[in-house]
């Protein structure tokens, strides 16, 4: 009995000491997790008034952008955001005024390629890029440019890309003794991209607008050396953080290697 009694006794103070420990974890849980909020709340509220201060003009450091050093921007917007055509149009209206002059525009369905008509009349003067490129315009011209890109070009781009490649090697009259041997190089490749008309230029900075922090399918050959920033929704853009991403660009020393 004394041994059944002390059992049940040693058993009860287990209960209590690992009740005590999941609610002293569970304590300590809420408050990271709290202190995490505040501190991202604060950040919040100090990027909001950072970039109230550089839409006022108030920080001067921002009012000198080396606007030169940013030869072609491209903006991913997510589909479901690439619907609010009036905001995109802002958008571009604030790029052109702080003289930006080349631009691609992404979104995964196409949604912004229905719209580009629409886009390009409310832009003065803005042309696609592809028209530019055709009639030889040089890339320091005095209007905005625009490249309308989906997730389906990359594809279809790279299946051309792909039967270009496979074709010129078939002609070549490779043996089979050597065709365990490595047979396209990155080189080819972005030859063989150009000339299906999809090389394109690579972007030096691009602008992620929507809730995922990632490229969503913009064609990967065109970024390897790309900075990219994610700049959240789309309904919540504002000037200042537009002008705090190319500036903090601008400032960037990008070392490329050999």
């Amino acid at each position: 009995m004394d041994f059944s009694n002390e059992s049940r006794v040693l058993h009860r103070c287990s209960a209590q000491v690992l009740d005590i420990g999941n609610l002293l974890l569970l304590s300590l849980w809420h408050l990271v997790h709290s202190i995490i909020r505040i501190c991202n709340f604060t950040l919040d509220i100090a990027n909001v008034l950072e970039s109230y201060l550089i839409s006022s003009g108030l920080l001067g450091r921002y009012k000198s952008l080396h606007i030169a050093k940013l030869r072609y921007l491209a903006i991913v917007i997510e589909s479901e955001e690439a619907y609010q055509t009036s905001k995109i149009i802002e958008l571009l209206q604030w790029l052109e005024a702080v003289g930006v002059k080349h631009v691609c525009l992404y979104d995964k369905e196409g949604i912004l390629k229905k719209s580009k008509d629409f886009i390009l009349e409310n832009l003065d003067g803005a042309i696609l890029f592809q028209d530019a490129h055709e009639n030889n315009v040089l890339l320091d011209q005095q209007h905005m440019t625009l490249e309308f890109v989906s997730f389906s070009d990359g594809k279809e781009a790279v299946a051309k890309a792909a039967n270009v490649l496979f074709m010129k090697y078939s002609k070549s009259g490779v043996t089979d003794q050597n065709q365990k041997e490595k047979i396209f190089t990155e080189s080819q490749m972005s030859e063989a991209l150009k000339t299906v008309g999809s090389g394109g230029p690579e972007p030096d900075l691009l602008l992620v607008y929507g809730p995922a922090r990632c490229h969503l399918g913009f064609p990967a050959w065109r970024i390897k050396y790309t900075e990219i920033v994610h700049m959240g929704p789309l309904k919540s853009m504002n000037y200042g953080s537009l002008i705090k991403a190319i500036y903090k660009f601008t400032m960037v020393r990008q070392n490329y290697g050999k």
